[in-house]
């Protein structure tokens, strides 16, 4: 935790070095374990509102467990992306109420009862986004929002779209998931006035780029109020319709 760092900065504003308000944020960025591997930072709850997030991908089953147990030390929410299936069967010997979905490749550990507040929809084209948008739900969910599913509207049957006009317009946030051409987040941001959060996937055909050719199509879209994330990231996509979703509430 640095704790000899945040003494020296304490000591120096007692001594009239360092202003008060300069030593604050100087101990803003202490707080964080360094175990060799990783440093842990225990800071992020604080600013980010939510602790940090531990990425499996390139981690060993032992690394994750040992960030996890480190992170619940000091949390009673956390969160794991891209976690294979060796990674979860580890983690659940250590942490017993540790839970999976398989789909979205999550682990998340819940140990306090949390208000979920607001409405953010998770729209995806088709049933092979489901893996991006379901770590785009569960990412919003242990963040603090409710969220609505509304799966498999692709713009090949358009009328599925226009169907879902009433429930897409009472969320505060939309996330829209698409590979192939990427077209979903253009056509239900000219049907709402909320903002709405791109996430091209890598599914498509050999033109598609493993993506690419959805995610320049959702960067060139001449539609208002659209955002767009790195592709295949649910995770960010989440994470930000989540902030959004809780600044609305907040102002309520």
């Amino acid at each position: 935790m640095n704790r000899e760092k945040i003494r020296e900065i304490l000591e120096r504003i007692k001594r009239g070095d360092l202003d008060i308000d300069e030593g604050l944020e100087k101990i803003s960025f202490l707080p964080y374990e360094d175990i060799g591997y990783a440093k842990v930072d225990y800071q992020r709850s604080i600013t980010k509102g939510f602790p940090e997030v531990i990425f499996c991908q390139g981690k060993t089953p032992e690394q994750v467990v040992n960030i996890m147990e480190r992170l619940l030390s000091k949390n009673s929410r956390v969160l794991a992306t891209r976690a294979g299936r060796d990674i979860f069967e580890l983690v659940k010997t250590k942490i017993k109420d540790a839970r999976y979905n398989e789909i979205a490749r999550t682990i998340t550990v819940i140990r306090e009862e949390y208000e979920k507040k607001g409405k953010v929809i998770v729209a995806c084209a088709g049933t092979a986004d489901l893996p991006v948008a379901e770590e785009a739900v569960e990412t919003a969910e242990i963040t603090g929002s409710n969220v609505e599913r509304i799966y498999d509207i692709g713009i090949a049957g358009l009328h599925r779209v226009l169907d879902k006009i009433k429930i897409l317009r009472s969320a505060n946030v939309i996330i829209a998931v698409a590979g192939m051409e990427g077209a979903l987040p253009s056509v239900i941001g000219g049907l709402v006035d909320k903002p709405v959060i791109a996430v091209p996937t890598s599914v498509g055909y050999g033109a598609n780029f493993n993506g690419l050719s959805a995610l320049l199509t959702m960067l060139n879209s001449c539609v208002p109020g659209i955002a767009v994330v790195n592709i295949d990231n649910g995770f960010s996509a989440g994470y930000l319709a989540s902030m959004i979703n809780l600044l609305v509430e907040e102002k309520r």
